[in-house]
Parts: C-alpha cells; structure tokens; sequence
C-alpha cells in the first residue's frame, strides 16, 4: 500500500538523532550496553537516508547470537519509539518499526515471547495515535507479524485490543475520503491478521467467543455492504486499475471467506448469529439482495458437511420474526432458498422432516394472516398486513420446499411428499384449520398452497418403482381432491399426478392438445413397462380411470384442465401400460365419448366439445402406439370426417384463445363418431381382448361405498367432502 508521506521539517530536526547526554566522550560511550549501542547505530543522522542496512545486519547477528538479549533489545527499541512518538519525529518511527519488522522476521528463538510483547506494545502505541498513517503503520507491522509461525507457544498473550481497534478502523469515518478508504482497509487487513494469529491457537483467548464475534463480523458486514452501490458501477478487471481492484469490498470478501473457512463445526453459530443480527438492525432482509449476497459467501465459504447448521440458524430465525412483517420474512425465505440450492444433498442435514414442518408452518402461518388482517387473530392489529405482500411470501416459501425437496434422494423426497399431503385439510381425515376467523376459506387457502408445495416436490421426482413411491396413503388423498369442484385445486392434483408419472421427460411434448398426423416426430421415449409399473396399475389403474373419467364432467374445468387429462393420459400410455391398460384407456376414451354425447348430463356446450376433442387426440395418440394399422385407419377416418363437417369437435378449434364452437350442439352419429364395434373388431385381429374391449366403460367406485359415491356430483359442495373422505377410506359402518 502506498503510505502518504509524514511531514517532516529539515529546519527543527537534530543533526543527529542522539540526546546531549548521548554525545559524550568515546570513553562513556564504550560503558553503554552493547545491544543499545547497536540498536542506535541503526537510526541514520537524516531519517530520509532510512534504516542503516549495515548496521542492522550487525544488530540481527547479535541477536541471532545472544537470543537472551532479544527482549532487552525489544524494550528498547519500545522506549525509543514511544520518545519518537511523542516529539513527532515520525521519520524515526518507520525506521524503528522496520527494525522491530525484520527482527522479528529473523529470529524464532524461545526468547520470541518477551520480545513480541514489546513489538505488540509498539503496534498498540501507533494505533492509539491519531495520525492515519501511524495507524496504518502500525497495522502493516501486525499484518506481517500475523504471517509469523512461532515455534514456542504464548500463555498470557492477549489481542482483546486489536480486535477492538481494527474493529473501529472498519468504521472510520474520516473526512478525506482516500485516507477514509486506506484506514478501513487497514482495519480489514488488521483483523484478517488477528483471526490468523488465534483461530488454530488453542493456548491463545478463541476468537470464536461472542465478544468477538459481535465485533469482527459486523465490520465486515459493514464495508461488504459499503461497497456494494458502486460494485455495479465499477470497471471490469481487465480496465480498472490496481486501486480500483483493491477496493474495500473486496477485501472485506476475502477475510470474510477466510473467516468462514476455518470455522470448525461448534464455531458455525458464533459466526453465523451476527450476520442475523446485523441483518435485522439495519432492516436487511427486505431488500434481499444483501442479505442472499451473505449467505451465498456463507454457504461457499464453510465446510460442505456444516451446511445444515447454517439452514437450521435460518430456520430458527424465521421462527423468531414469525410476527415481522411479511417483507422481511420473505427475505428470510429467499436466503433459505439461495442457501439450499448451494448446500445440495447436505442442506437438509438430519432433521429432514422438521425443515418442512417449519417452512409448512409458516405457510399457514401467512394464510391466517391474510385472513385476519392480524398477527394475533383477533382484529386487525398496530401492524398493517399487506396481502399482496403476504402472498409474495407464500409464493417464495412455496419455491423454498421445492429447493430443499430437489436436495434430497428419492426415498426421502416420499416421506416429504406423505408429510405434506398428511398437512392438508380434509374433513374426516386431516385436521381442519381452527384459527380464529380462517373459516372454510383458510381451509381452501391452505389446501391451494400446500398443494402448490407438494407440486414443487414432485418436480423432477423419478422412480423405478412406482408402488413403493405412491403408497395408498398417498395416492387415495390426493386422488380424491380430484373430485372437488375448486377448479384451482383439480388442476394442482392433475399437474402433480403428470410429474409423477412423467419419468422420461415427456410432458413438454404434450403440453398442447392437438392431432399430430405423424408422432414419430415427437421422438417420445418408451420403456417396456416393468413388473414394479404392472403391480401399480393392477392396484390403482381404476382409481385414476375413474378421476379422469369424473374430472372430464366437472362443468368448472377450462383448457388448462382439459391439457392436462390429456397429458395424463399420453404419460399413463408410455410409461405404465401394458396391453390390458391399452384396452381400458381405450375404453375411457370412448367412454368419454358417451357422455359428451349423453343427454342426461348437463354440460356446457364448450365442456361437450372439449371432451370430444380430448377423445378424439388420445384415440389419435393411442392409435399411432398400437401399430394397429387398421385402428389408425378408423382413427384417421373419423377424424377427418370431422375437419370437413364439424371441426368444432376436435383440438384446433376448441383449445385455442376464441374456442370456434357452435351455441348448440346437435347429437351426433355416424361416420363422425369413433365406433367402439369397429375398434374392438380391429384389435381383436391383432390380439387384444376384445371381450373386455366390447364392454362399454363405466367408474367403478370401491367397495361398499359404491352407491355412496354415485352422489358426489349431486351433493352440493360441504357434502361432497364429506362423501370424499368415505369413498377414500371405505369402511362398511361409515357406509
């Protein structure tokens, strides 16, 4: 670093640095010590002549020689800086504290001790001045003695002090900018070097302790977050000078990350829980840039296996400002967000299940206090609550459970997806929200968002066995939210039910409905279905034919919805089929057909022609599977048929922006419907079971509950959950 010149005045300096009764006579000379004697000849008559080289190549040897004499020499050199000092004669200062530098630097002898306390008591006396460039003298020193390995050990050693005084140069507030920039530097620089000289010195005070803790880290914080308006600002590497690279910012990240570095497993809090504080005293976490900025050094900088204490910091964290407002718990969250994505498998740590427990609890946690308008549930509070800002959090808490979700295997990623499904209320399963004032809109509100999260979990979820991965206490509950009439809600479940299916990164390919003349272009991956997916559907292939089947008919269901069976249906025909879920797909789809065309059914004239659309893009894609050339010919007769005479009964015209359909729908026959004789007529010829083909679809419900379950769509909607429950837990005396 480039130091700023002392003033020095040649008119008021001595001739020569020695007092009157120094200059004596040879004779009383030769009686002063020998190290004093060589400690003088060091010290030029012109302090801008510089240290005498030779002179202290002799006063080295002896040290080197008489080890003994090295604190004497020391204390010496202390007196004459402190006399220096004091008369401003800051040209011998340098001079004394290059001497003390090299010294140091030389000598590795058991007398060390004595003599770095008189360094130390040096280095303290010009940071006590209040000249900057003592200041920055006397921290360039201890940065250099810092570096030193002692080979003797040091008891009563204390740096309590420099700790304290870097601290506060961090914090300079000096007039002149560039001297400003030059003291924090060296406050950065001076705690860099303490943190060196203690952290793996067990006989030395552990700099681990809160004391100091509470004052390194928010220094550092401090010029991290000085520097960052101009960060944006600043040059390339390339372009910028060596001043410039050497910014304050950027140093404070390299001691920062050093810190961190040797932070052993008990010393992660201790280093942690200032950044907390500091964030919340100066109202960090809303802005989040910083706050993530942080952490994102946190999680680089320490060791991979201590992650998890850094999330379970910010986990209790969150606990603690659980009535702050929503800005700030947002922030938190998307720290949490930014640290698991970083942290990867060992983010999560031991506790996997408490992490979501806590980010669910503050999920329900928001939506009542959106309801309420309070953070105590009862009026509406000092505090305003903001719902849009609400939400913001929801949203960031909601992305938060699919990042700690994507960290982990896929056994645990099940246990996640039943802990969460077994948080959502359903009456006569799950328990209901009793918050004050939430009513059977929280209870919607909650389902919606926890939903949301289970759908962030299953994101990229893959398995080779299906039947372990969705057991029946899964799979029941989220089937029968497929029976609500909450359009929202049939949605969530159909997009979590296609990524859990979709093991081949199909989806994308089916995301529209349309007729695709040719599906060889779509280069769909298909795996012969393994004994694990035949078991699957043996147990629960009519659960989901009847969902399909009974999602199709809800009058509130819109193209999204419809996309969406679709989609389940494609993924169903590539990744779990066999040739007797071929046929029942076939028949669903027919079955489909039907109840566009029943009169009995009150559907809209939109619904009636989506579902014959939706049938008529799956008889296409299932056609094109079989290689059953004759289907694929009815298939392509039909659907023909209906591009000359009435489009409106396929995917082009429906699925679009301005849906082409007419204000009434005629029944149909003919040559423009698919024909359930001829397909089984076609199939039967290849091989397929044309007894079960011939046999028209109808739902079949489970056990005793079957007449129950003919009800549903009657009962209006505080009934239906109730039906729900039974229907998917079906016990004789319910029934």
């Amino acid at each position: 670093m480039q130091l700023v010149p002392f003033p020095t005045c040649t008119k008021d300096r001595p001739q020569a640095h020695t007092s009157p009764c120094e200059r004596v006579c040879g004779c009383c000379g030769a009686l002063r010590p020998r190290y004093k004697r060589l400690v003088d000849n060091i010290f030029p008559e012109d302090p801008e002549d510089g240290l005498v080289k030779a002179n202290m190549e002799k006063l080295t040897f002896y040290a080197l020689s008489a080890p003994e004499k090295l604190d004497r020499i020391g204390a010496y050199l202390s007196e004459r800086l402190s006399r220096d000092v004091a008369r401003h004669r800051y040209g011998y200062v340098c001079i004394a504290m290059e001497a003390l530098d090299q010294l140091l630097m030389a000598c590795h002898c058991q007398s060390i001790n004595l003599f770095v306390e008189s360094f130390l008591k040096m280095v303290r006396k010009l940071l006590e001045a209040d000249k900057p460039n003592l200041q920055i003298l006397g921290t360039n020193s201890f940065v250099k003695f810092a570096n030193i390995e002692e080979d003797t050990p040091s008891y009563h050693r204390s740096y309590d002090f420099f700790v304290s005084r870097f601290s506060e140069m961090c914090h300079s507030s000096y007039e002149d900018p560039d001297i400003r920039t030059k003291i924090r530097m060296a406050g950065i620089k001076g705690l860099q070097g303490v943190v060196r000289k203690t952290v793996n010195d067990e006989l030395q005070a552990n700099i681990w302790d809160p004391q100091h803790m509470d004052k390194i880290v928010p220094s550092l914080l401090f010029n991290l977050q000085s520097g960052e308006g101009t960060e944006s600002r600043s040059p390339s590497p390339l372009q910028a000078s060596e001043k410039e690279r050497e910014s304050p910012a950027k140093l404070t990240e390299r001691c920062f990350r050093e810190l961190l570095g040797r932070a052993a497993y008990g010393n992660i809090k201790n280093a942690v829980t200032p950044v907390l504080m500091h964030l919340d005293n100066h109202s960090l976490w809303e802005g989040k840039t910083f706050a993530v900025r942080c952490f994102k050094i946190i999680m680089y900088s320490i060791q991979s296996q201590h992650s998890h204490l850094v999330i379970q910091q910010l986990l209790g964290h969150l606990d603690a400002n659980s009535k702050s407002s929503a800005t700030v718990r947002a922030g938190i969250v998307e720290v949490l967000l930014e640290a698991a994505a970083i942290a990867a498998s060992g983010s999560v740590g031991p506790t996997v299940l408490e992490v979501f427990n806590t980010l669910l609890r503050h999920l329900r946690l928001s939506v009542d206090y959106e309801l309420t308008g309070s953070y105590d549930c009862t009026n509406i509070g000092t505090k305003i609550i903001k719902e849009h800002e609400e939400r913001q959090l929801q949203e960031a808490v909601i992305r938060t459970v699919g990042s700690f979700a994507n960290t982990l295997p896929t056994y645990q990623r099940s246990e996640v997806m039943l802990f969460i499904m077994g948080k959502i209320p359903i009456p006569g399963m799950h328990p209901m929200l009793h918050s004050t004032g939430s009513g059977p809109e929280g209870n919607r509100m909650i389902q919606v968002m926890l939903l949301k999260s289970l759908r962030q979990v299953t994101c990229g979820f893959q398995t080779t066995n299906m039947l372990t991965a969705l057991p029946n206490s899964f799979l029941d509950p989220l089937l029968s939210f497929a029976l609500l009439e909450d359009a929202e809600i049939r949605l969530l479940v159909l997009e979590i039910l296609v990524s859990l299916i979709d093991r081949h990164n199909n989806l994308p390919k089916f995301s529209t409905i349309s007729i695709i003349s040719d599906i060889s272009v779509l280069k769909l991956k298909v795996d012969k279905c393994s004994r694990q997916d035949n078991l699957f559907m043996k147990k629960h292939a009519q659960h989901l034919y009847r969902h399909i089947y009974l999602c199709s008919k809800e009058q509130s269901s819109v193209q999204p919805h419809f996309e969406k069976l679709y989609s389940l249906l494609a993924l169903i025909s590539m990744e779990l089929a066999n040739e007797e879920v071929v046929v029942d797909l076939i028949r669903v789809a027919l079955a489909l057909q039907d109840l566009a065309l029943s009169s009995e059914e009150t559907l809209p004239v939109y619904n009636r022609c989506a579902v014959y659309a939706l049938s008529s893009a799956y008889l296409n894609l299932i056609s094109q599977l079989t290689t059953v050339p004759a289907f694929c010919q009815h298939v392509h007769e039909v659907i023909e048929m209906r591009q000359k005479e009435s489009p409106y009964l396929l995917p082009e015209d429906v699925f679009i922006e301005n849906p082409k359909i007419p204000k009434t729908l005629e029944k149909l026959e003919g040559e423009l419907l698919f024909q359930q004789a001829k397909i089984t007529e076609v199939l039967g010829g290849s091989g397929y079971n044309t007894e079960r083909l011939a046999t028209p679809y109808v739902p079949q419900f489970t056990g005793t509950c079957s007449k129950l379950s003919l009800q549903i769509f009657p009962e209006p909607a505080c009934n239906r959950l109730h039906i729900i429950a039974l229907l998917t837990y079906p016990l004789a005396e319910q029934c």
